[in-house]
C-alpha cells in the first residue's frame, strides 16, 4: 500500500515526475470513481510486517516496563519509581532510529511515538511524587498539580519527538498532552478536600467547558494543517487527521453532557435535538471532508434515536430500528458523499472555499511540500 506521503518522497528524490504521480492519483480516482482527495487516507499499514513489528514492538515495551516496574522507587512513596517510564521512552525513541527513520513503517511509529510519550508522562509523574513524598501529596489540588506538570513534561517530549522523526500523529499526542495539563490546571482551581454534590457538578460543567473550547481550539489548529495542503498530498494532511480524531471528542462529549444526554436517559425533545445537532455536524464534516466528527458523535445518536423509539412504543425492536437508520444512513453518506459534499460547499464563499480540500483534483495545481 502506497500512502500520499510516499508519492511525495518519491517525487522529491526524483524517482517520478509530478506529471506522473498525478497521473497515477487520476488513475485511482478512475478506478474507485471517487476523487482521491475524498478518499480521506492516513497511513496506518504498509504490509502485514507492520502488525508483525508493532506486535513485537509491543511484548518489548511492555517487558521493559515490568522490569522498571521493580526498581526500588524512593522510600517515601508506595509504588514504582519513574525507572520504568524512562525505560519505556528510551527502548521507544532508540527503536524509532531505526523502524521510524530507516524502515519508514507507519504502525510501528505510532505505537513507538505513543510509548515515548506516555513513557515521559509517567516518568514525569512519578518522578515528583517520589522527590517531594507521596504523603505532602494527598490533596485533590496537589494531584491536579502533578498531573498538569507531568502532561506539559510530556508535550515538550512530544515536540522534540516531532522535530527528529515527523511523525504525523505527533502532534497530536502534544496536543493531547497540553488538553490535560489546562484541564489539569482548571480542575485544581475546583478541588478540594472535600466537596459537596453541587461543587463537582460545578467542577465538572467548568472541565466540560474548557474540554469544549480546546476542542474548538484544537480543530481550528488541525483546520490551519488541512488548509495548507487542500490537495491532499502531503503530511500536513496525516498531521490534520490526527488532530481532527483529538478535537471531534472533545467537541462533541461536551455539547452532548450539556444536552444531559450522558446521564442516562433522553426525552423526545432532547433525542430531537440530537439528531439535528448530528446533522449540523454531518455538514461540517462534508464541507472539510473528515469523517472524524460522524464518528466521535455516532455513540451519542445511536442512543437518543433509540431513546426516541422507545418513547414511541417500539421498545423490542429499538436497537434494530436505530441501527438500520443510522446504518443505512451512514452508508447512503459514504456511497454519495462526493456529490453531497459538492453540494454543501459550492454555495460557500470563495474565501472560505480556498481552505478547504480541494472538490477537483484534476483542476488543481499540487505545490510541492
Amino acid at each position: 500500500m502506497y500512502s500520499e506521503s510516499d508519492l511525495e518522497a518519491a517525487v522529491g528524490a526524483g524517482a517520478l515526475t509530478p506529471a506522473q504521480a498525478a497521473a497515477f492519483r487520476h488513475f485511482v480516482e478512475a478506478q474507485r470513481h471517487m476523487p482521491v482527495v475524498d478518499e480521506e487516507h492516513f497511513r496506518l499499514l504498509t504490509g502485514f510486517n507492520d502488525i508483525f513489528v508493532g506486535i513485537a514492538a509491543a511484548i518489548l515495551l511492555a517487558a521493559v516496563a515490568m522490569i522498571g516496574y521493580y526498581v526500588p522507587p524512593n522510600i517515601d512513596f508506595d509504588g514504582p519509581g519513574p525507572v520504568s517510564g524512562l525505560l519505556v521512552a528510551a527502548t521507544a525513541w532508540g527503536l524509532a532510529e531505526f523502524f521510524t527513520l530507516k524502515r519508514r513503517m507507519a504502525l510501528p511509529s505510532i505505537i513507538l511515538l505513543l510509548a515515548f510519550v506516555g513513557g515521559v508522562f509517567e516518568a514525569a509523574g512519578t518522578a515528583i511524587v517520589t522527590s517531594v513524598g507521596e504523603n505532602n501529596l494527598d490533596s485533590p489540588q496537589s494531584a491536579m498539580i502533578v498531573l498538569s506538570a507531568a502532561a506539559g513534561i510530556a508535550a515538550a517530549a512530544a515536540w522534540v519527538h516531532w522535530r527528529r522523526f515527523r511523525v504525523p500523529i505527533t502532534v497530536a499526542a502534544g496536543a493531547a498532552a497540553l488538553v490535560a495539563l489546562v484541564l489539569g490546571l482548571v480542575a485544581m482551581g475546583f478541588a478540594a478536600d472535600e466537596m459537596s454534590e453541587a461543587q463537582v457538578r460545578t467542577m465538572q460543567r467548568a472541565m466540560e467547558s474548557g474540554a469544549l473550547l480546546l476542542g474548538i481550539g484544537v480543530f481550528l489548529f488541525a483546520m490551519r494543517w488541512d488548509s495548507s495542503d487542500p490537495i491532499r498530498q502531503t503530511r500536513r494532511s496525516d498531521v490534520a487527521f490526527w488532530l481532527h480524531l483529538l478535537a471531534a471528542p472533545l467537541i462533541v462529549h461536551p455539547v452532548f453532557s450539556l444536552l444531559g444526554l450522558t446521564e442516562g436517559a433522553a426525552s423526545t425533545l432532547d433525542a430531537a435535538a440530537v439528531i439535528l445537532l448530528y446533522v449540523v455536524l454531518g455538514l461540517v464534516a462534508l464541507a472539510i471532508d473528515r469523517r472524524a466528527l460522524l464518528v466521535s458523535a455516532l455513540a451519542y445518536v445511536l442512543f437518543a434515536l433509540n431513546s426516541l423509539f422507545q418513547n414511541y412504543g417500539a421498545v423490542e425492536l429499538s436497537v434494530a430500528l436505530t441501527a438500520l437508520v443510522i446504518g443505512s444512513a451512514l452508508l447512503l453518506l459514504s456511497a454519495f458523499w462526493t456529490t453531497a459534499r459538492r453540494t454543501v460547499v459550492k454555495p460557500l464563499p470563495d474565501g472560505l472555499k480556498t481552505r478547504l480540500p480541494v472538490l477537483d483534483r484534476v483542476a488543481a495545481v499540487a505545490v510541492p511540500a
